[in-house]
């Protein structure tokens, strides 16, 4: 996992970026959506283009308005645009406006409480609306708790999924873990600090106590803690401490299953042949899901009989 990528010496040199005349880039008269990422923590995080967007948008759209306040007032930015507030509770019956006002040539910056809308916050519904009418949708990059989480976890980087909140109810959670059992990519999780002892219980039982892991806190503030370990450890260290903030938690994948002898799968080749499949059917569906080879699984099922 120590692979570094780079750019070869004799590579051309890449000079595509362009130096905007302005962080909207907005064309009089044409309206759309800007999806801009807040900081997660640390205020130092918000971009240029950010600041820029916050005062001159026709429409600030955010999740919490109060929060807003907060962060152009810790800027120093004042927001001349109309502020909307726009969330998981009224996403449903704002969007329609918000589509009318972008076909009126309005640009509408989205915000969430922190990090990217639509990404485990308010914004998809907008984005979903603008796509299917035809409106134009763009994103003003920045901090994201999942990438950065991911980043310091120390676990495998090169494939990775985002599994947001797991269900609260038991059932629903160990439902969706089971799901994630064989999930060989590494996992990113978000989790309620009054909830994460319940949910490394959970994941130590479903994957296994040695599994690696890591639980995220306060990413880029003041208190930002990495804990790193098995989710044994981790479930331990949550049991013996009062842990406050947000949280990410970072879950390695499933290990490398080995393929074992073709002897040892000839009993569900017979099961299916029972069912009614025939033998080289059969040999061939069994050596796919065992990853071993057709030929030698074959010759096994013969030599058995």
């Amino acid at each position: 996992m120590d692979e570094q990528r780079g750019t070869p010496d004799d590579a051309p040199f890449d000079d595509s970026l362009e130096a905007a005349p302005s962080a909207s880039g907005a064309t009089p008269g044409v309206g759309r959506i800007v999806l801009a990422a807040t900081p997660i923590g640390n205020v130092g995080d918000a971009s240029a283009r950010l600041i820029e967007l916050l005062g001159t948008s026709d429409i600030v759209a955010a999740e919490d308005t109060r929060r807003l306040h907060r962060l152009v007032t810790s800027l120093g930015v004042e927001v001349t645009g109309r502020v909307i507030s726009y969330h998981e509770h009224n996403e449903v019956a704002k969007t329609g406006e918000l589509l009318d006002h972008v076909r009126a040539g309005k640009t509408i910056l989205m915000v969430s409480d922190a990090g990217m809308p639509a990404v485990s916050d308010p914004g998809f519904r907008l984005v979903e609306g603008a796509v299917a009418a035809g409106l134009t949708v763009t994103a003003v990059p920045g901090p994201s708790a999942v990438l950065t989480a991911l980043a310091l976890s120390g676990l495998p980087t090169d494939r990775f999924c985002f599994e947001g909140f797991l269900p609260r109810k038991s059932g629903d959670r160990n439902s969706r873990l089971a799901d994630l059992a064989d999930e060989r990519r590494t996992m990113v999780f978000f989790e309620a600090p009054h909830r994460l002892e319940v949910m490394l219980r959970a994941l130590h039982e479903r994957f296994g106590s040695d599994r690696r892991a890591a639980v995220c806190r306060e990413l880029t503030k003041t208190y930002e803690e990495v804990i790193r370990g098995s989710l044994r450890e981790l479930l331990e260290w949550a049991e013996n401490n009062e842990v406050r903030g947000e949280i990410a938690v970072v879950v390695g994948g499933a290990p490398e299953q080995e393929p074992g002898k073709p002897e040892d799968h000839v009993a569900a080749v017979n099961e299916l042949i029972s069912q009614g499949i025939r033998l080289k059917e059969a040999v061939a569906a069994v050596a796919e899901d065992a990853r071993v080879s057709k030929r030698e699984l074959y010759s096994a099922v013969l030599a058995a009989r």
